[in-house]
Parts: structure tokens; C-alpha cells; sequence
């Protein structure tokens, strides 16, 4: 995510660092190496003009100039125009007075609204807030089935309608279905439109009549760069958005959108999409995401999906584990898994300070063989008896034959992922006898 927009602008912050005292000379081409990044970066060039131009005017300011830290001071002045840009603070959404809240969800085909409804009942469930999907694109073969399909895997309601209904009566009758069910939220899967189709653009307005909607949220893939902040400026003008969700963000190395976006329309993010997996849409945060696009990482997010995946109780119990050195393969299989809930290696990387290098270095090669090792210890510890996950040196020669057939590897896979086990065992009880028995430093 915004991997070329980041190494441009380290490189512009790194020469800033190597001149200590700055000129406004100096000012001056460093800002336009970032504009020139932004650009680049597919950021419309009215939001370039005016970022770049706040940014001059507060540099050539004594807090700068007279700076011990000249170069750290223009950084602190990047990242909070580009808080400024994105939004300042979080838009969350808007609850209508009365229960059922209707949130209806609009944007052109393919980007994503049919999985991005899905992935937003799991949001408000994990926030303490019940949903009920409503499949309103009668247009789309096969929408309404993805829809229940979704809704199945996340036990969360669906409202299809009866067959040959309008969108809109589909709507109304699913407000009363909502009513009967006593559910926060209704989460409206709209047709995917261009915004040229006029009859699709006046069946969104009737919707829009129909519902009354608390929110009307745009769905937009982020790839697409300004022509995503052309298709919310025609949909504004329309039906009068009250939030944009962003998808996709992970795979935009660029970053005009996200950066753009909000400065254009006036509209603001209220959530990003980034995965495919329905847990992978995250509230946003303007402040993270400047974070991020400097290379400072996004440690708050990191922490938050660390609290999502781990149990407080079982890390309070893996610390005792670790401490007396008795960690074994099935403590070992519960931290791969929820290891692998919280994200791809890049995504994770991406968070901690000074790795978006590191991130920006993971191919996708290289992150596809990260995970195939992961499903392959995986796999050999389920093949795996009880017995044999809590006592792993029980493991001989016929044991790991059969392992090696259960699990689709070979004895020396066995042998190789055994012998590494044994020496992190080892490692930890060297460990232990150096802190006297004291907890693990690490889990507190």
C-alpha cells in the first residue's frame, strides 16, 4: 500500500536530513521532488497545488529555518497536511433516531459493494451492533445468492425479497423485516450503476426515497485512482453521499484516491477495505494512514488487530508455558493461526516503524512461500496425534511416516520442522534460567 508514494518521499526526507541547516532553496526543491511524487502518485493536481502550498508557507517560518531539526520539523509539517488532506479525525457512521439505521450502499460495477456489505455487519457485530442484510441488486445474476452465501458464513440475516420485486419494494419491505427482528442496522446491497445510466441513476434515487437512509456510502476501488474522485463527485451530486469505503487499498502501490478524495468531494472515508477476507475492513484514520504513507508505521492498528486475534487468557497462560519452557506444538499451532488473522506478512511489516521498506521488499513470490510454509506446519501438526502435539519427542521413525502421509510432506519436512521445534524449546529454557523463572518481559 502506497509503496512507490513512500519510497519517494523517505528519499525527499532522507536528503533534507543530510543538509542540516535548510535555505529556502532547499525548501523549495524538496517540495517540489514531493510534488512531483504526488503526482505520480495519481493525486488530482488541485490537492497537490494546495498541500504543497500550505506546507511552503508554514516552512518558511523561524520553526523551521531556526530549527536545530529543520529536516524533522518539515516532516512534522508533511504528515499533519496530509492528516489535514485525508480528513483530521474519524467519520463514524450515523445512527438514524429511531432504530432500524438504513445504510444504503451505491457505486459502479465490480467494486466490491456485494463482499463490502458482508465485511460491514462484521464490523458493527464486533462492535456490539446487529445487522440485517438487505440483497436490493435484482440486476446482477447471482448478486442475491452471493449475498445469503455471505451472510451464511458471518450467521448474519439476509432479506432477498420476493421474486420480481423492485428494488425499491424490496427496501420497504425489508425496513419492516427489520423492525420484526429488532436489529440496529440495515445494510442495503445496491446494483452496481454508471453514473451515465440514467434509468439505474433514477432507480437509486427512488431507493434513496424509499429508505430514507441514515447513510449513503459509495464504494469505491481505490485503483482506479481520479477516476474514483470523478465517480464521487457524479454519485454526490445524485444522491448526496454521507461517507465513502475505500477497497482494495491494499493493492494501490499509488495512492491518489485515498489522497484525493476526501479534499475533492468533500466527503469523508469511513472505512478501508484491505483484503479479501470479510475481516479485512478497518475503520479509517487519517492519522494512521499518514503513518503509514511516511514509513512511520501504524502501531495503534497493529495493536488493536493483536487484541482481536489473541485471547487475554490464553496469553496469560502461554506466558507460564514460556516461562517454565513448556510450549508445545499445539501452543505452537494457536499462534500460527491467530498470527494469520491478523494479516498478510506485508500488511504486518507495513505497521511497525522503519519495515515499509521491508514491506515494499515482499513480492508476492516471496509472501506466497511465507504462507505455504505456515499451511505446511499446519498441516503436519494436525496430522499429528494428541499425544504426539504435546510430547513431540515421542516422534520416531513410523510416527513420522505416517505424519509425513497424512500431511502431504516427506519425513526429512518431519524431521526438518521437528528439529527446528526442539531448538526454539531449547532457546526458551536457556532463557528462562537466565531470568530465574521471571515471566517473559515481552507479554506485558
Amino acid at each position: 500500500m502506497f509503496e512507490t508514494l513512500t519510497e519517494r518521499l523517505t528519499e525527499v526526507f532522507r536528503k533534507l536530513g543530510a543538509k542540516g541547516k535548510l535555505s529556502d532553496k532547499d525548501i523549495d526543491e524538496a517540495l517540489r521532488q514531493v510534488r512531483l511524487a504526488l503526482l505520480e502518485a495519481d493525486v488530482n493536481f488541485k490537492v497537490v497545488k494546495s498541500f504543497t502550498d500550505r506546507i511552503r508557507d508554514r516552512a518558511r517560518g523561524a520553526e523551521v529555518l531556526e530549527s536545530l531539526t529543520p529536516a524533522q520539523q518539515v516532516i512534522k509539517l508533511v504528515n499533519e497536511e496530509l492528516i489535514s488532506t485525508l480528513g483530521q479525525t474519524p467519520s463514524r457512521l450515523t445512527p438514524s433516531p429511531v432504530p432500524p439505521s438504513p445504510v444504503m450502499l451505491v457505486g459502479l460495477q465490480g467494486c466490491g459493494k456485494t463482499t463490502t456489505a458482508a465485511k460491514l455487519a462484521l464490523q458493527l457485530r464486533q462492535s456490539g451492533h446487529s445487522s440485517l442484510l438487505v440483497a436490493a441488486d435484482v440486476h446482477r445474476p447471482a448478486a442475491v445468492q452471493q449475498l445469503i452465501t455471505l451472510g451464511q458464513q458471518l450467521q448474519v440475516p439476509v432479506f432477498a425479497g420476493q421474486t420480481g420485486s423492485t428494488a425499491p419494494e424490496i427496501c420497504r419491505d425489508a425496513v419492516n423485516r427489520a423492525r420484526e427482528l429488532a436489529v440496529s442496522w440495515l445494510i442495503v446491497d445496491t446494483a452496481g450503476r454508471l453514473h451515465v445510466d440514467e434509468d439505474m441513476m433514477i432507480e437509486m434515487v427512488q431507493i434513496k426515497d424509499t429508505l430514507k437512509p441514515a447513510e449513503v456510502i459509495l464504494i469505491v476501488d481505490a485503483m482506479t485512482g481520479q477516476d474514483a474522485v470523478r465517480v464521487a463527485e457524479e454519485f454526490h451530486a445524485r444522491v448526496g453521499l454521507t461517507g465513502l469505503i475505500l477497497t482494495k487499498l491494499d493493492g494501490d502501490a499509488r495512492g491518489g484516491a485515498a489522497l484525493s478524495i476526501r479534499a475533492v468531494t468533500g466527503v469523508p472515508v469511513k472505512f478501508i477495505g484491505l483484503g479479501e477476507k470479510l475481516d479485512a475492513l478497518e475503520v479509517f484514520y487519517p492519522e494512521r494512514l499518514a503513518s503509514r504513507i511516511l514509513g512511520m508505521g501504524d502501531m495503534l492498528t497493529l495493536i488493536e488487530k493483536a487484541e482481536k486475534s489473541f485471547d487475554v487468557k490464553r496469553v496469560q497462560e502461554m506466558e507460564k508455558k514460556l516461562s517454565s519452557a513448556r510450549f508445545d506444538l499445539e501452543d505452537f499451532l494457536e499462534q500460527i493461526k491467530a498470527v494469520k488473522k491478523m494479516g498478510s506478512l506485508s500488511q504486518l511489516a507495513e505497521m511497525l516503524p522503519g519495515f515499509s521498506k521491508v514491506a515494499g521488499r515482499l513480492t508476492p513470490d516471496m509472501q506466497d512461500k511465507q504462507e505455504k510454509q505456515l499451511k505446511k506446519m499446519e498441516s503436519m501438526i494436525n496430522s499429528m496425534t494428541p499425544e504426539e502435539r504435546r510430547h513431540p519427542d515421542v516422534i520416531g521413525g513410523s510416527r513420522k511416516r505416517r505424519i509425513a502421509r497424512g500431511s502431504g510432506t516427506t519425513p526429512q519436512d518431519i524431521n526438518q520442522f521437528l528439529n527446528q521445534f526442539f531448538q526454539m524449546q531449547k532457546m526458551l529454557k536457556q532463557f528462562n534460567a537466565k531470568k530465574g523463572g521471571k515471566p517473559f518481559p515481552f507479554f506485558r
